[in-house]
């Protein structure tokens, strides 16, 4: 199950680790009034509390339900207790959150939704917490299709000094799609706060189908400390670089201009060589000399994926280096999440198959002497459906280290997947 190549009864206590690694913190249910397969990445808030969306569940709608943003909440003398904060209906407030959450300074959570709102194309929403303990939604955006807006938002919202949400479209917007006319080929777009508490919308940059261009960004942005924005495209870029007039995806970097508008560069085209990955479905990191790390979903020497690394070069212009290529032997394979890096510079991820059981793994990835790097499995999802299996989203840690995750199916609750903790 892979949602992300476009097509795609609470168990409260905590389970016994497998292997003496994994913690399952949460198994959903498809019964009841939980959410379920969960595909993003967890926050944490300052109490210790995890944030995150489900797919598919809730009471919001008829089965198979719209979606969920849950709490889990520790418990004295261990486990964790789910909270549902809200259930989403599909022509009111969207449908099937793809992407995470992220606070504001006040405690705001915001997020988007794949589909439902007013024109049925998704939603930008806004959780703002009660004195009593609820959550009030509301909703920010409504996507629409209309050959101007995006429409369908995967990726988590970023947010900047000033309060503005930033996030991408996998399609929408005018730029036409070669395969499709009638369907944009996606947007990145800016959200701004105003008077009234009003929110305007403001297309950043329409991709293109012109052998150039990247084609469906599909996760989170990220920014640098100029404003810079950084991504992914699924596909698109130079054609030529990937045979066979196909296209195998971008990093590219939008920059603020004078005036208000954006210019964007591409910064890397895959290319279907052998060696180096296609079709990142991945959010990127920065290290602290400006290096961009992420994952591509397939290519390599296996055809099972990469880790890479670009790193800016002094007359401009950015290098590719393959970290590691997903694929061999019992390692895990198809990564389509990105990666996250502790102080000593090892970077950790999740792959969405492979592994000694073939469901999946947590990954490290070690600095080594030339620049090269070492991975070693962390976790592999176990062959018993209990420990959860087939995660699509990547780590959150916590101030020890700890890694948290989600898969989209397992789970002791009926299949509907889990939120696990890798203790390190």
């Amino acid at each position: 199950m892979l949602l992300a190549t476009f097509l795609g009864v609470s168990f409260l206590s905590a389970l016994p680790a497998f292997a003496q690694q994994e913690e399952v913190l949460q198994s959903f249910s498809y019964a009841g009034a939980t959410g379920y397969s969960p595909f993003a990445n967890l926050i944490f808030d300052s109490a210790g509390n995890l944030y995150g969306t489900t797919y598919e569940g809730g009471a919001g709608c008829s089965s198979p339900g719209c979606g969920t943003v849950f709490e889990l909440s520790p418990k004295a003398g261990g486990g964790y207790a789910e909270r549902v904060l809200h259930s989403f209906r599909p022509t009111r407030d969207g449908e099937n959150p793809v992407g995470g959450l992220v606070f504001d300074a006040a405690g705001n959570l915001y997020g988007t939704t794949s589909g439902g709102g007013a024109y049925g194309a998704g939603t930008v929403f806004e959780l703002s917490p009660e004195a009593s303990g609820g959550w009030t939604e509301k909703i920010l955006h409504n996507f629409n299709d209309n050959g101007t807006d995006g429409s369908t938002p995967y990726g988590t919202l970023i947010l900047d000094v000033s309060g503005n949400l930033y996030g991408t479209t996998v399609i929408g917007g005018n730029g036409a799609c070669s395969h499709d006319l009638t369907v944009g080929c996606g947007t990145v777009f800016e959200l701004s706060p105003g008077a009234g508490g009003l929110w305007t919308e403001k297309i950043l940059h329409n991709f293109v189908s012109n052998g150039v261009d990247g084609l469906y960004p599909n996760r989170a942005l990220l920014v640098d400390s100029a404003g810079n924005l950084y991504g992914t495209t699924y596909s698109g870029g130079n054609r030529t670089s990937c045979g066979q007039g196909t296209s195998c995806g971008t990093v590219f970097e939008l920059s603020p201009k004078a005036g208000g508008e954006w210019t964007e560069k591409i910064l890397h085209n895959f290319n279907l060589n052998g060696s180096d990955g296609t079709n990142p479905l991945c959010s990127l990191i920065f290290d602290g000399a400006g290096n961009l790390y992420g994952t591509t979903w397939q290519g390599g020497v296996y055809g099972e994926g990469t880790a890479f690394r670009l790193s800016p070069q002094p007359g401009g212009g950015w290098t590719e280096s393959v970290l590691h290529a997903f694929g061999e032997g019992t390692g895990g394979k198809l990564p389509t999440a990105g990666l996250t890096m502790d102080a000593a510079g090892n970077l950790f991820g999740t792959t969405n198959e492979g592994g000694a059981n073939g469901n999946g793994t947590v990954f490290e990835l070690t600095p080594a002497a030339g620049g090269t790097f070492t991975e070693s499995v962390e976790f592999g999802f176990p062959a018993v459906a209990a420990g959860g299996f087939s995660p699509e989203s990547g780590l959150t840690t916590d101030a020890v280290g700890n890694l948290f995750g989600t898969t989209i199916a397992g789970g002791t609750a009926g299949d509907g997947g889990t939120v696990f903790e890798i203790k390190r």
